[in-house]
C-alpha cells in the first residue's frame, strides 16, 4: 500500500536482515500477531538496509522482502550497494560474503533492478530512515536531496560507472563544494558507512566498537553537539556491537540477527519491541 494511505502509527522498523530469511518470516508472523483485528490495512515495514550478505538464505531475504510491494519501503545498506557491485562486475566476491545464489537465480535480473531502485533515505511521519547515519552538519531536508543525488546515478546509464567508483574512505569530511565520484562518495559513506565522526563532521571507518571504544577525538554520530538532524528521529541499523537504542530522537535496530544476536522490529506509535532469537542462524 502506498505510504500516502497508511496511518502513521501502523508503521514497524525493521533492522538488518544479512540474508537471515528464516528469521524474517518469524518476525513477519509476529508483527501480524501484533497489528492483530484492529488494522483494515496492512501495517507498512521500513527495512533499515543491509538485506543480504553473510546470512544463510540471502536470496530468499532478497525476495521476500521483494513480494512485499508497497508495503514495504527499504533503504540501501553497504552489503546492499556491495551485491550491486559484484553483480557489476567490479567488484570481486568476497570469501564472507553469500551473494553467489543471487547472481546464479533465474530472476537475478528483476531483483537487481528492484534493488537499485532503492533509495538511501526515507522520511516520513517526524522519522528519517537511513541505514548508518549522517553527518553532523546535514539537516533532515539536506540528507534526502543529497541521497537523491546517488540514486539518480544509481538508477542512471553510468550506474555501473558510479559503482567502480563508490569505494574509498576518502575524502571522509563533507565539503557542499565537492564534485562527481568525490561527492557521491562522501554521501555514501555517510548514508551506509559511519559510526564514529569528530564533532566538525570528519568520518573515521575502522572502528567497529560499541560506545567509549572509538578513536581519540571521534564520537558517535549521533552524539555530535549540534546534529541538524537531532529535531527529527533518526532511525537505522548498521552497528550491530552497538545494540539496540530507544532514544527520543534516535532509534538503532541493528541487533547482530546475523551473528547468533536478535532480529528487530519497533512499532513507531508507541515503541512497542518484537525480537526474534536468531542464534540458528550461523
Amino acid at each position: 500500500m502506498p505510504q500516502s494511505a497508511m496511518n502513521p502509527t501502523d508503521i514497524y522498523v525493521i533492522g538488518d536482515l544479512q540474508g537471515c530469511c528464516h528469521a524474517l518470516d518469524r518476525l513477519l508472523e509476529q508483527i501480524d500477531r501484533s497489528a492483530g483485528d484492529n488494522h483494515q490495512t496492512q501495517p507498512a515495514l521500513w527495512f533499515a538496509g543491509d538485506l543480504v550478505n553473510r546470512g544463510p538464505d540471502s536470496l530468499g531475504a532478497l525476495r521476500r522482502v521483494r513480494a512485499l510491494g508497497d508495503q514495504a519501503t527499504v533503504v540501501l545498506g553497504n552489503h546492499d550497494l556491495n551485491l550491486l557491485a559484484v553483480a557489476a562486475g567490479v567488484r570481486r566476491v568476497h570469501r564472507s560474503d553469500t551473494l553467489n545464489p543471487i547472481l546464479s537465480a533465474p530472476d537475478r535480473e528483476e531483483l537487481l533492478q528492484w534493488l537499485r531502485h532503492r533509495p538511501l533515505a526515507h522520511f516520513a511521519a517526524e522519522h528519517l530512515l537511513v541505514h548508518a547515519g549522517v553527518v553532523p552538519n546535514w539537516s533532515a531536508t539536506e540528507v534526502l536531496a543529497l541521497a537523491g543525488e546517488v540514486e539518480a546515478e544509481l538508477r542512471g546509464p553510468g550506474w555501473r560507472d558510479f559503482l567502480a567508483a563508490m569505494y574509498g574512505d576518502l575524502p571522509n569530511t563533507w565539503n557542499p563544494s565537492l564534485r562527481g565520484h568525490d561527492r557521491l562518495r562522501v554521501i555514501v559513506n555517510a548514508l551506509t558507512r559511519i559510526r564514529y565522526a569528530t564533532p566538525s563532521g570528519t568520518m573515521e571507518f575502522a572502528a567497529k566498537e560499541a560506545l567509549g571504544a572509538g578513536p581519540i577525538g571521534h564520537v558517535p554520530w549521533f552524539d555530535c553537539p549540534s546534529r541538524k538532524t537531532a529535531e527529527v528521529t533518526v532511525i537505522c541499523g548498521h552497528w550491530s556491537t552497538l545494540g539496540l537504542i530507544n532514544r527520543p530522537n534516535l532509534i538503532a535496530l541493528d541487533t547482530g540477527c546475523v551473528w547468533g544476536g536478535q532480529l528487530t522490529a519497533m512499532r513507531l506509535r508507541d515503541r512497542h519491541i518484537l525480537q526474534i532469537d536468531c542464534s540458528g542462524e550461523r
